[in-house]
This record gives C-alpha cells, structure tokens and sequence, in this order.
C-alpha cells in the first residue's frame, strides 16, 4: 500500500468514534428492550414460584413446560480476614476459587522489580505465567 492509498489518522479516528457511538446506542437500545422482558420474566418466575410453594412440590409438568423449584445457596464470608486465616491454618485452599486478583499481582510484580533493582530477594511466584496484549483506544477530540 502506498501513503496516497492509506486514509489519515484523524479521519479513521473520527469514523471509529462514530462506530463506537452507534454501537452504544444500539446497546443501549438492546439493554432497555432485555431489561424490560427480564423484569416480566421475574414477575412470571415469582408467582410460579408461589404457586409451587403453596402446593408443596419442588416440580410440576405442563403442557407448556416443566416447572422446576431449585434452592441455590451461596457462601461468602463477613470478615475476609478471619476467614483467609481459616484457610491458611486448615490448609483449605480449595475452598477458594483459582483466579489471581489482577491488580495485586502486577503490584506484587513491580515490588520484585524494584527489590532486585535494591538486590533485595522477593520470592517470585512459581508457575506464573502473563500475557500482554496491545490494544488501540480512540478520545472524542476535546474543544480546544
């Protein structure tokens, strides 16, 4: 490709906001209609659900479908620390999910940069792994 045959970057930049804009809208468009068929949606599961408890029975067939009760729990603890503590003390590491808290560790990161910088000793974490992606973002020009 030849400079003559590649559009100006102020031009792609204004195009891509455009997209941008009209990909928001839409959304925006989509999430009103969505949020307003969930809302009737729980309305519906609501009184099937009453309607089920007040029968006593955890599922019902009909001719329009099956209506199942289900009992979902979820656990989660009031003082994080304490309960970091538990786990630590009781070896239950399992009892937490395998996901590293991003921000953490490119903190933790850079204090082991900074350490060997000092030739100071941070432990860095076995089987760590990273992966960086480049990415392009477009402003909205600001009136100048």
């Amino acid at each position: 490709m030849t400079e003559t045959e590649i559009p100006p970057l102020d031009k792609l930049s204004s195009v891509y906001i455009k997209i941008r804009s009209a990909i928001a809208e839409l959304t925006k468009e989509y999430d009103t209609k969505v949020e307003a068929l969930k809302a009737q949606q729980g309305e519906i599961a609501g009184a099937m659900k009453d309607i089920l408890q007040a029968m006593h029975v955890r599922s019902v067939n009909t001719a329009g479908g099956t209506v199942i009760l289900t009992e979902k729990t979820r656990y989660f603890p009031s003082d994080w620390s304490s309960f970091r503590n538990f786990v630590k003390e009781n070896d239950l590491f399992d009892l937490l999910e395998k996901r590293i808290a991003q921000s953490n560790m490119a903190k933790y990161l850079e204090e082991v940069a900074e350490a060997k910088e000092r030739n100071e000793a941070l432990p860095y974490p076995a089987g760590m792994q990273s992966e960086t992606e480049l990415t392009v973002s477009v402003r909205r020009p600001t009136g100048k």
